[in-house]
């Protein structure tokens, strides 16, 4: 599926198109494992990590570092689920190349822009290869779990009761555009991550940080409880207290928040989390039209961007999890699964290629719309269908094999801010492109609350 070069492959792109559509039998092992594998070839074509001068594990422009974590992720479940290895030395190259000098997932290449959010889904990728047992990096490497604790550590340390009475904010550096702004996203990934870290481990004191999170989340109004439905909302603004909450719901923050409950209540037993996965997936509801997952909202309006196209394919993973760790949710989220797993291989039939996926699954056949967002999203969708025939996530007392260091990340200064000489020129830059995705969230919502 990858194009020629710039923008000069638009118009053969739309003569030569396909209309041919890719058969899903979702019962049938061999046809899932044949249609993915097309999907996964779609996706690794955007990849350019490969190639002469680019640097390893990244994707094309315009996708940026924290979407490229978020493929890999997918590409860990593709290996996974549809036990197929084409990727596997690939994917692992890929993760222990981002890991950056400190082992931490601050590479010296995003260190001006990075934010807590970018770093967490790296984190949550290389959690999934310690759950997945995903074969261990070579001796003298970072090791999954290890990765993992580290970026939990150093996102805990930037923990800020000084402002809000606690929470991450959504940028690591303050000379970046947002670093004044709250989000669901940074700290539902540090609440993810603990989760999930708690449950490996048997490390208690995780579970004692995500409770702090929630009640932080809950307690601001990040979270929004009432009765038998739970809703995620954006973030909110240090500069009035964060007590103006931008409301808009995201498919990837409901996610986040419904599979690290999960994960809590599947460690401890207690029925608060269980309480909250219910209702986290009552509220799920939103984000289904016929069963078939969307993104509410911004797909409707059709003025998703690169980042928000990316989303369901983060959701679909977390429903996953969630379904096999929770089984008194496993026929609802599977059935949700099933619909829009069908739906979306009915999406992937554009392109020279035949098998582009597009982004509005409820759509009869292809809909124009292309990207690695579209490609990682109907891949997450179809390969969790089977979830019913996979193991569960592993822990270490449970055939995982990662090794980890609960100190992990600590071992450098506490801001964890890499030894750099951040001039003028740098400043700039960085604030130029976070301004620019600040602008975006903020348009996006002006548009959606329009």
């Amino acid at each position: 599926m990858r194009f020629p070069t710039h923008y000069t492959w638009i118009l053969s792109f739309l003569i030569f198109q396909r209309v041919n559509a890719i058969w899903l039998y979702l019962d049938n092992l061999s046809s899932i494992q044949e249609v993915t594998g097309l999907i996964a070839d779609g996706l690794m074509d955007y990849y350019t990590g490969d190639q002469y001068g680019n640097a390893v594990g990244m994707f094309a422009n315009p996708y940026y570092w924290w979407e490229a974590g978020g493929a890999w992720g997918s590409m860990i479940d593709y290996w996974f689920y549809m036990q197929n290895d084409t990727y596997l030395n690939v994917t692992m190259d890929a993760l222990l190349a981002q890991v950056g000098d400190d082992w931490n997932f601050i590479p010296l290449n995003q260190s001006t822009t990075e934010g807590n959010d970018d770093q967490g889904f790296w984190g949550i990728a290389v959690m999934a290869a310690a759950e997945r047992n995903f074969p261990n990096p070579p001796a003298g490497q970072p090791q999954w779990l290890y990765l993992a604790q580290a970026v939990f550590n150093t996102m805990a340390s930037r923990w800020d009761d000084a402002n809000c009475d606690g929470g991450l904010r959504w940028q690591i550096f303050e000379w970046n555009s947002g670093y004044n702004y709250k989000n669901s996203v940074s700290n539902g990934c540090l609440f993810h991550i603990g989760a999930r870290l708690a449950r490996y481990t048997g490390n208690t004191s995780y579970v004692e940080w995500c409770e702090k999170i929630y009640d932080w989340m809950a307690g601001t109004g990040l979270v929004y409880e009432s009765s038998y439905w739970y809703f995620v909302y954006d973030g909110a603004s240090i500069t009035d207290n964060c007590t103006a909450i931008t409301k808009l719901q995201w498919t990837y923050n409901q996610g986040l928040l419904l599979a690290g409950s999960a994960y809590l209540y599947n460690f401890t037993g207690e029925e608060i989390w269980h309480t909250r996965v219910k209702y986290f997936l009552n509220s799920s509801s939103v984000f289904f039209n016929h069963s078939i997952m969307y993104e509410a909202a911004c797909q409707p309006s059709q003025n998703c961007n690169n980042d928000q196209r990316t989303f369901k394919a983060y959701f679909s993973r977390f429903l996953g999890l969630t379904a096999q760790l929770v089984p008194d949710v496993y026929d609802e989220i599977y059935s949700l699964i099933y619909a829009s797993a069908g739906a979306a291989s009915n999406s992937c039939s554009g392109g020279y290629d035949g098998h582009t996926c597009g982004l509005d699954w409820s759509h009869s056949g292809w809909d124009q719309w292309y990207g690695l967002g579209e490609q990682m999203s109907a891949l997450e969708a179809m390969q969790n269908v089977r979830i019913r025939d996979r193991p569960a996530p592993y822990t270490n007392s449970t055939g995982g094999t990662s090794q980890g260091d609960g100190a992990a990340g600590t071992y450098v200064s506490p801001s964890n801010l890499s030894p750099l000489v951040i001039d003028g020129g740098d400043r700039a830059g960085a604030a130029i492109i976070t301004c620019i995705i600040g602008f975006t969230i903020i348009g996006s919502a002006t548009w959606i609350l329009i």
